[in-house]
């Protein structure tokens, strides 16, 4: 006689919302990028932070901190966020939307959700973090503003067409900055409690993966002290930007982001 035998596995639909990131990958595996690999010291930006939990009780947001420099960074260097238009032409806006990733909870779970921070180098970190703040406060809202009906309709489309699509859309520079911000910013280790770095397929010509902070020993002074390293990704389009700008580029946001300041 035939027995019943317990399943071994499970089937779910695949979620409508994440073909945005399916596509998102196809495109940017497209682009030549220039990954670089770097460690930045944040002992003194989290030792700030610390006093001031300690002295408030309040919890700053780190990824408004790196948004905070990778925005000030971008303004002294803004050929890394420059767009190709339908002509071919180079164009470099003057300010700098940066997209982050946020940690939201909505309806009991939690889930990573995108959001642009403009016109982030002409505003202080203690801006962009009340705002971030909110966005995390208000998730019910923000989840409903992005839930855009037609979406559906066009993700039934076969993929060259919705490329097509893509190609309109990013063929204005404009376009693109408006729905997608002109730089990008993950921040895995909000996510993940470790270090290492994150190589992704970037949709922008700019884009900073920022890892976990791990302790590890550095020389300083002569001496070999303890202090706190953040892995960084960089990429940068090198269709637009060739190696030494963009070598000077990363210079310029390692030396924001542990000068500790804001």
């Amino acid at each position: 006689m035939p027995t019943s035998q317990p399943p071994y596995f499970t089937v779910q639909p695949f979620p409508r919302a994440r073909q945005v990131i399916v596509d998102a990958n196809r495109l940017g595996k497209r682009k030549r990028t220039i990954y670089g690999l770097l460690e930045f010291d944040v002992t003194e930006p989290r030792r700030r932070m610390a006093q001031h939990k300690a002295q408030t009780g309040e919890a700053l947001s780190f990824t408004a901190y790196l948004a905070f420099c990778l925005a000030r960074a971008v303004a002294d260097h803004p050929q890394v966020q420059a767009l190709r238009d339908w002509r071919g032409r180079l164009v470099t806006f003057d300010d700098v939307d940066v997209t982050v990733v946020i940690d939201i909870e909505l309806e009991g779970r939690r889930f990573p959700m995108s959001h642009i921070l403009r016109a982030a180098q002409r505003r202080g970190f203690r801006d962009l973090h009340d705002e971030i703040r909110r966005v995390q406060g208000d998730a019910q809202a923000s989840a409903s503003r992005r839930r855009w009906p037609a979406l559906r309709w066009f993700f039934l489309l076969p993929a060259p067409a919705r490329d097509l699509v893509y190609a309109v859309l990013m063929a204005s520079p404009q376009r693109v900055k408006h729905h997608t911000g002109t730089v990008g910013l993950t921040a895995l280790g909000m996510f993940a409690d470790m270090g290492g770095w994150g190589i992704n397929a970037p949709t922008h010509n700019c884009s900073v993966v920022a890892g976990g902070i791990e302790p590890k020993p550095v020389a300083r002074d002569g001496q070999v002290v303890v202090r706190e390293i953040l892995n960084i990704t960089l990429g940068v389009n090198h269709d637009v930007v060739d190696g030494i700008p963009a070598a000077r580029f990363a210079s310029r946001f390692k030396e924001l982001v542990e000068e500790g300041t804001w």
